[in-house]
């Protein structure tokens, strides 16, 4: 896989007297090392910064984002960041017309499909590989809506490995956890076809090699291995869409400022174990316990609790806290709002149909 620093020259070649907009963290822009290896390549260009303060993608500094765009008419936008800065940047630019902003992100129907301008792309993590992705999230009133079109995806991106490198461990261990079970969900969904299935075993396949390593001593290698995983597993997710743990998860970052991949691993392996012990209430159209077959070869385990056991050690070598008392949650005081606001349209791709009480089970139950 090429688009790396070389190929983003390249673009920037042909884009001589263009106007940039640049979408990026104000720390993580210097912190990524972004500044020195990116800041010097638009100096020759006449090119704007937002810098997003947010912590999550909120709907108020999307239309800041959107004011920006509309006043300063850029023909590129350049998003440079996590998953946060690619959510503000794939929907500003698609959604730039919008009647009705607030609107049509809850509904889900937009008066507006033509993109703003050429997007690109550049992760400073390796996690959601939302460069790749027809979806981005954005949080209204503490609420969690998805906006989804072929239309908003970027036009290129790039990875460079050098850009992650000085993550720290949360970061890392979030996002990278994130590419992990984007893969594994991809296995199991409703939605999954050849193609995705092709993309997430392949994800997996680096992903569980380089997840632990990349974390305790990062280097360019097992950086770039974990942004090709993380772009992988964003391609398989764009095609089947995530189930059960993702649909849980956006609760405990809105409520508990849990990053999205660490929210995420709290209810992942119990997830698995549902999937497994009702094998037999299975709707999807393939053969569900061949998909765990994929998943046991991959983590070189033999059964359920060999499983069960491999991803807790997986999740506590990465450093990743997932016993809700050290996090400070109450979880059976928190349980029934967390679960009221579960996104449905995730868990509707789970192969196994889940009451609220399995979903309660799950929650509470946790793996140990």
């Amino acid at each position: 896989m090429n688009n790396n620093l070389q190929d983003f020259k390249k673009l920037l070649k042909n884009k001589k007297d263009q106007k940039i907009f640049i979408i990026t963290g104000k720390k993580s822009f210097k912190a990524s090392g972004a500044s020195k290896l990116i800041g010097p390549l638009l100096e020759n260009f006449d090119a704007k910064f937002f810098f997003k303060n947010q912590y999550f993608p909120s709907f108020i500094e999307l239309e800041k984002i959107i004011l920006n765009l509309k006043k300063y008419k850029p023909t590129l936008i350049v998003a440079i960041g996590g998953g946060c800065v690619m959510d503000y940047a794939k929907i500003a630019n698609f959604l730039v017309f919008s009647k009705n902003l607030k609107n049509e992100i809850k509904k889900g129907s937009y008066s507006s499909k033509n993109k703003f301008c050429e997007l690109v792309a550049i992760p400073t993590t390796a996690g959601s590989g939302a460069e790749v992705t027809a979806n981005s999230v954005i949080y209204i009133e503490n609420q969690k809506y998805s906006v989804e079109d072929k239309q908003i995806k970027p036009d290129h991106f790039y990875l460079i490995p050098e850009l992650i490198l000085k993550n720290s461990i949360k970061i890392k261990n979030s996002a990278g956890f994130d590419a992990v079970s984007q893969a594994v969900e991809s296995l199991f969904s409703l939605r999954s076809d050849e193609a995705s299935l092709a993309f997430a075993k392949k994800s997996l396949e680096l992903s569980l090699k380089n997840f632990i390593p990349y974390v305790s001593n990062p280097n360019k290698d097992n950086s770039i291995k974990m942004l090709i995983a993380s772009n992988l597993a964003g391609k398989a997710i764009s095609i089947s869409k995530t189930t059960a743990p993702h649909a849980l998860s956006y609760p405990f970052s809105s409520h508990f400022n849990i990053s999205h991949g660490h929210a995420v691993s709290l209810t992942f392996n119990n997830c698995l174990k549902f999937n497994f012990e009702n094998l037999n209430k299975s709707n999807s159209n393939f053969n569900l316990s061949k998909r765990f077959e994929i998943l046991f070869k991959a983590t070189k385990t033999k059964n359920i609790k060999e499983l069960d056991n491999f991803f807790l050690k997986f999740k506590k070598s990465s450093g990743l806290i997932t016993n809700y008392n050290n996090l400070k949650i109450n979880i059976h005081k928190e349980a029934d709002k967390i679960l009221s606001e579960v996104n449905q349209q995730r868990l509707k791709n789970n192969p196994i149909k889940m009451t609220y009480n399995d979903l309660k089970s799950i929650l509470i139950n946790q793996s140990e």
